[in-house]
């Protein structure tokens, strides 16, 4: 049986990353059977998370793990697309994992009074004379990341226009459809409900999630990826619940 490895449930999430979430969805789309174990990046073959074990073989980084499910077990995740549409679901993707994903880091990293709400607390099982060193030099390094990204040369607002342009992007590929190419979901939707949850998640407050939720159909659009993929999961009531 494949293990997925990856960081678990949190801030209001069934997981707190969205390539990993992007990876326990597809593997959920291929109907392949699989268990979930907690680890940190520095577990992982190349340091990040999420990574799998299939039959003693290590393979990390959500592509690649997309790669090796259609190579072993021979699943296409976008059966029913043509040649060009197959193109613009990879466009599609390296948009969200380059641009709308570096939008969600600053959003949680880099303002203050979320890191202090959320991801702060991944070292709270430090050692108490290294846990603020930690704390510091991981958001420092994030920050340096999310400058390096493009957008964090952008703050307060410009970087929030631009992502809001990728959004857009998307609603516009969504309008009068249930999913990105159509009727069924495809492996670029695993990796939009990732990004797109990540950022709705009511745990976080931050003009990025404002600017999502002008977007009707992207925030339905995650209400219905997460009814199909995640049925226990209390989401429609945690959102209606921050929204009253």
């Amino acid at each position: 049986m494949i293990i997925l490895y990856g960081f678990g449930a949190g801030f209001g999430l069934p997981e707190i990353s969205p390539f990993v979430t992007k990876t326990d969805v597809q593997l959920k789309m291929a109907g392949i059977s699989y268990r979930k174990e907690r680890a940190m990046p520095p577990a992982s073959p190349k340091g990040q998370l999420p990574f799998i074990v299939d039959d003693a073989q290590s393979i990390a980084d959500s592509t690649f793990i997309r790669a090796h499910i259609e190579a072993k077990y021979g699943f296409d995740f976008d059966a029913g697309l043509d040649l060009r549409q197959r193109a613009q679901a990879w466009a599609f993707e390296r948009m969200i994992e380059h641009h709308v994903y570096w939008a969600l880091v600053g959003a949680r990293w880099v303002d203050p009074d979320n890191f202090a709400k959320g991801p702060t607390h991944f070292f709270d099982g430090a050692p108490p004379h290294l846990r603020e060193k930690l704390r510091e030099d991981a958001q420092f390094r994030v920050a340096e990341n999310y400058l390096l990204s493009g957008l964090g040369r952008h703050a307060p607002d410009g970087d929030i226009d631009l992502a809001a342009r990728s959004l857009f992007a998307l609603s516009v590929q969504l309008a009068g459809r249930s999913y990105l190419f159509g009727d069924r979901p495809c492996g670029a939707d695993a990796t939009a409900f990732g990004a797109l949850a990540g950022i709705l998640t009511p745990f976080f407050d931050s003009k990025l999630r404002e600017r999502t939720e002008q977007f009707q159909n992207l925030t339905a659009y995650v209400d219905r990826m997460m009814l199909q993929y995640y049925p226990d999961f209390a989401w429609t009531p945690v959102r209606e619940a921050a929204a009253a």
